[in-house]
């Protein structure tokens, strides 16, 4: 699985524990989440609660699919799932794998759309994939430390130096200055946006690359 995948389903699951203990103890959410706590908020305010947990159970139930099917699928194919959209993202060897990942992924009830970017390349190793988690870690640390965005309204793949975002904007300002800042880290070739932007609650704007 890509490496910011991981480390989202982690923060994911701690967002979520967090915000049933603030309801338990009847303290702010924002007071228990600490830093950040106003980008925290604001995204419970996009999806709520019951859509981050969907989203988060929809992408375990990807992921045991992969598991149960062929655990090597893990290792190379990254799924986020956004407002029960799952984007998928990797590198495979054969039109086969990829074909299986996007079928394993429709299998999952509550699914309602797979985007699927996931390459056949025999291209890649360790030294990529290392490269490609540095990007995401430094885009989602510009992102995290910019007031004028809702970072935790977006997710991060980087595959091959190409990042692809999914989420929520809340303008097409704030998209722009969300891939100003992928431009700006050293190593990216290209952007790819699946986000929706919030003005247009029931209209998905084309994939765009860059």
């Amino acid at each position: 699985m890509a490496f910011s995948s991981l480390t989202r389903i982690a923060f994911t699951a701690l967002a979520l524990s967090s915000t049933v203990l603030a309801n338990t103890a009847c303290t702010p959410v924002g007071a228990v989440l600490g830093i950040g706590a106003g980008t925290g908020l604001a995204a419970y305010q996009e999806r709520g609660v019951d859509g981050v947990a969907r989203d988060f159970g929809l992408s375990s139930r990807v992921i045991d699919q992969y598991a149960r099917f062929d655990h090597t699928l893990l290792a190379h194919v990254g799924v986020e799932v956004y407002e029960s959209r799952a984007l998928l993202t990797g590198q495979v060897k054969t039109e086969n794998e990829r074909a299986d990942a996007v079928r394993l992924a429709w299998k999952v009830d509550g699914i309602v759309d797979v985007i699927n970017e996931i390459h056949v390349t025999s291209d890649g190793g360790v030294i990529d994939t290392a490269r490609d988690g540095w990007i995401s870690a430094q885009l989602e640390a510009k992102l995290t430390f910019d007031e004028k965005i809702l970072a935790i309204n977006y997710a991060i793949e980087t595959v091959g130096a190409t990042v692809y975002l999914i989420g929520i904007a809340q303008s097409a300002t704030e998209l722009e200055r969300v891939k100003n800042h992928a431009r700006s880290i050293e190593y990216v070739r290209h952007i790819v946006s699946h986000v929706r932007v919030k003005t247009s609650p029931h209209t998905l704007a084309p994939p765009q690359g860059s």
